[in-house]
């Protein structure tokens, strides 16, 4: 598995003015070897070869169903914006995108070192709750808390598992403190990243750990391939980007993690930086099956990842942005392009002899 300890630039101060300014990013090129098909018929073909090798894959992980509809969450809408649904078929790439995390860590839940028998476990925005589930059945000794803006969890779960509704930037209240606090996929959704990292301090054990997850919006080619700044796609991730620093959140976590571990107060931090491809061009089996899933999540709810973000920065109208996006769906089928992005993996541990 490709990986890589990274030293992210200094990290930006937490976003909370529309006018933030995009950080200046490292953002590792990690080289994914691409599968030749010269001389064959193969791109032609891609689309029907892509349904066939990513339908029964993705038929064995997409299990949760809620309700129908694009939907968003309700809960502290005025103050709490998310810019994503809550739905089903949003639920659906939240999923596969838990299957698709899983598969690269090559099926580890985590990988800070929490040992066999943790007490106590906060999964902070919790999704769909698939991870905490997980965890739930593979540590019975903990009791596995989850939270997030929307309810849209299952009820039947593990019995060491629960879920609340909560905003996780406000102040937490919770009575004792927690051996491992997760998060992971926050990338677009977190106003204060300091404010988020101190509140973690606080609510972890003295040698107790957390584990941060998380992306950022920059795609890039790492084998010549066609993805480029003038493609649809650049233009698409850096109107995402762009715009939901306009409302103070941000949209590039990732390559900043490790710096804002640290500077919480967290020791023994480890950072590792995985390439995730889009597409099935990878010549690895495994980074080839994990870009399947990548694609197919991008395509499937490409809309509902857009819709919002360009409507409330852009003014874009419901009819653009149904034929911008059908504009794009091709380009992100397009096995030339051969693009990429980054997965951060940042997990460090509160020292024994901390005093809160």
């Amino acid at each position: 598995m490709a990986s890589s300890n990274t030293e992210p630039a200094p990290p930006a101060d937490a976003p909370g003015s529309p006018d933030q300014i995009a950080p200046e990013l490292h953002v590792p090129n990690l080289a994914v070897e691409y599968e030749s098909h010269e001389g064959s018929d193969t791109d032609s073909a891609f689309g029907d070869d892509l349904q066939s090798y990513t339908t029964s894959l993705k038929s064995t992980v997409l299990n949760y169903r809620f309700q129908n509809g694009r939907r968003y969450h309700g809960f502290k809408a005025d103050s709490a914006e998310y810019y994503f649904p809550n739905d089903d078929e949003e639920n659906d790439r939240l999923d596969l995108y838990h299957h698709i995390q899983t598969l690269r860590l090559d099926g580890e839940l985590h990988l800070a070192p929490i040992g066999s028998n943790p007490q106590r476990v906060l999964d902070i925005g919790t999704g769909t709750g698939i991870w905490a589930i997980d965890m739930g059945d593979r540590y019975p000794s903990a009791e596995v808390l989850g939270n997030d803006l929307s309810p849209v969890q299952p009820s039947l779960v593990p019995p060491n598992v629960k879920f609340e509704v909560d905003d996780l930037e406000d102040e937490w209240v919770y009575s004792s403190k927690f051996d491992y606090i997760h998060s992971r996929y926050l990338a677009c959704s977190i106003r204060d990243w300091g404010k988020l990292m101190r509140q973690a301090y606080k609510f972890t054990k003295p040698g107790g750990w957390v584990e941060f997850q998380d992306f950022d919006t920059r795609f890039y080619t790492s084998t010549g391939g066609e993805y480029g700044p003038d493609t649809i796609i650049a233009d698409w991730a850096d109107k995402i980007a762009d715009g939901l620093r306009k409302f103070g959140v941000e949209p590039d976590p990732g390559p900043q993690i490790e710096q804002w571990v640290k500077d919480a107060g967290f020791i023994n931090v480890t950072a590792k930086t995985l390439p995730f491809p889009v597409g099935t061009w990878p010549k690895d089996k495994k980074l080839k099956e994990i870009g399947a899933f990548n694609l197919i999540m991008y395509l499937d709810n490409l809309e509902g990842l857009t819709s919002k973000v360009f409507a409330n920065a852009w003014g874009w109208k419901d009819e653009e942005i149904k034929v911008y996006c059908a504009k794009a769906r091709p380009a992100f089928k397009n096995p030339k392009m051969r693009f990429q992005h980054n997965f951060y993996v940042v997990y460090g541990q509160k020292p024994e002899n901390a005093v809160d």
